[in-house]
């Protein structure tokens, strides 16, 4: 009966395991690049999730004003700094409204112009939100209230 022996030479050259390593050290920095770049789309995406938020804050800053009714021509309005729950956080939310001048109540669509029996007060409400990281919007609306001339 015969063996079959396999020889294995003494002088391998190893250029399997040097092209395996450095496959390996460019799979490395492809993982690595995608590691990073996925967390600054994650960071982009809070980002703008916490300025969308301090936006609508604003928003309900103003329409807490205008629902507080408190339109004086004498004194600035002031509604305290809040804070607002939202699905992703907190934010404050504060606002100030103004009296800016006295008018004539504008023509077009009322029946009550013409004389100083009745006048336009025209009011600025300016709201700020403020959401984490720093996001931040301010929002201004003006509009006026019809009210005793003179």
């Amino acid at each position: 009966m015969r063996v079959n022996t396999l020889t294995i030479t003494t002088r391998q050259q190893g250029a399997a395991l040097i092209v395996g390593l450095v496959l390996l050290l460019v799979i490395t920095v492809l993982a690595v690049s995608s590691m990073n770049t996925s967390t600054v789309q994650l960071m982009m995406a809070g980002n703008k999730q916490f300025a969308e938020t301090a936006f609508q804050a604003a928003e309900t800053g103003i329409d807490r004003a205008l629902l507080a009714g408190s339109f004086n021509t004498k004194t600035k309005a002031v509604q305290p700094v809040t804070l607002v729950s939202t699905a992703y956080g907190r934010a404050k939310v504060g606002s100030e409204t103004a009296f800016e001048v006295r008018t004539a109540v504008p023509s077009g669509g009322f029946s009550i112009g013409g004389d100083d029996t009745f006048s336009a007060y025209h009011f600025e409400v300016v709201s700020t939100g403020r959401a984490e990281r720093g996001s931040e919007s301010r929002h201004r609306q003006r509009f006026y209230v019809i009210g005793p001339g003179g």
